[in-house]
């Protein structure tokens, strides 16, 4: 999953895809790199961001989705947390809703995405907001996450359970210790076991991937988070993830032919 931001204010690449043709162009790369699904966002999820109206947020990518939807073969996801953006992406051409709230943010989302027969992406967090989220100090574990995402999971309608997703929401409210975070990437397929749904592990970029080089002596900048979000993502696929969530494919891409060309190997070939 090709990250398209299309935000002034995402915490990585904010303001770089501002203009509609720029991101176009830029998911269409994506995909010609090998995603097999473009992510575009309008509304940034770090802890500085504002928040927008659905009008605003929907007016950033209106464009960018139509431009996926009909000049590349990739699925279109929309990372929303608002039902009235998901309603109009959906018509607009996207084949999936990424909700990092899980419907806590706008429980109507659960219904638009099942009534409209698209794919579903139900992310974890505690609170009814982001800044809910981000206040949050309680430390989360897996088992936490795990009973919280099968409770959601249950609930939703149940037409709509067999195109859902499960995102064990690396980075929000899960504390400052990195190792919480990375422990629900090592448990990616126990997750997915547990609860019977595949698993979408989204870690690029991320603040406790730049806490982790820092405990290791490691010069952070953003060549240094892409290559620490590749072997993440590699060793959550190497756990049972089935999705992972990336800004640069172009590197992830190189590194699972190399993964997939060793792990093919039988010992003693």
């Amino acid at each position: 999953m090709g990250v398209v931001n299309v935000t002034p204010d995402s915490f990585s690449d904010g303001g770089r895809l501002a203009d509609a043709a720029a991101a176009i162009a830029h998911g269409q790369a994506l995909w010609a790199a090998g995603a097999d699904l473009l992510d575009v966002g309008g509304e940034a999820t770090n802890p500085r961001a504002a928040p927008v109206s659905a009008e605003t947020e929907w007016a950033r990518i209106e464009a960018v989705v139509t431009g996926l939807a009909a000049t590349t073969d990739a699925l279109i996801s929309v990372d929303t947390t608002k039902a009235a953006v998901a309603r109009a992406a959906i018509v607009a051409g996207a084949d999936v809703i990424n909700d990092v709230s899980g419907g806590r943010f706008d429980p109507a989302i659960v219904d638009v995405a099942a009534e409209a027969g698209v794919g579903y992406v139900l992310g974890h967090l505690r609170g009814a907001s982001l800044a809910e989220v981000f206040a949050a100090e309680a430390p989360i574990g897996f088992d936490d996450v795990r009973a919280e995402l099968a409770a959601a999971v249950a609930a939703l309608p149940s037409a709509l359970v067999a195109r859902t997703f499960i995102d064990p929401g690396l980075g929000f409210g899960k504390g400052a210790d990195p190792a919480t975070n990375l422990a629900l990437v090592a448990r990616a397929g126990e997750l997915a076991a547990a609860i019977g749904r595949p698993v979408v592990i989204g870690a690029s970029r991320k603040r406790f991937l730049a806490a982790t080089l820092t405990a290791a002596g490691v010069a952070v900048d953003p060549a240094a988070l892409d290559r620490a979000t590749v072997g993440v993502s590699l060793a959550a696929i190497a756990a049972g993830a089935h999705v992972v969530r990336v800004h640069d494919v172009v590197g992830l891409r190189a590194a699972l032919v190399g993964y997939a060309a060793a792990a093919s190997v039988a010992p003693g070939d």
